[in-house]
């Protein structure tokens, strides 16, 4: 179990994505197609094309975490 900060920012990826991407894939997402920084405070939300379940990404202290619901 883990616990989101308060002033964490989430962003959404609104275009659907192909689910079998990783974390390599979906950092780079961020990175070209968001225009962010994955290493930054902040989570990262994406969806699959039937917005039935969703992926979060963001990098902890040790390295990237990915949540799949």
């Amino acid at each position: 179990m883990f616990r989101l900060a308060e002033d964490l920012r989430v962003y959404l990826h609104r275009d659907p994505i192909d689910f079998r991407c990783g974390i390599n894939s979906l950092a780079i997402l961020v990175e070209q197609s968001m225009g962010l920084n994955p290493f930054e405070h902040a989570a990262f939300a994406f969806c699959n094309r039937r917005r039935t379940r969703m992926k979060l990404l963001f990098f902890d202290r040790s390295g990237f975490v990915l949540v799949l619901n």
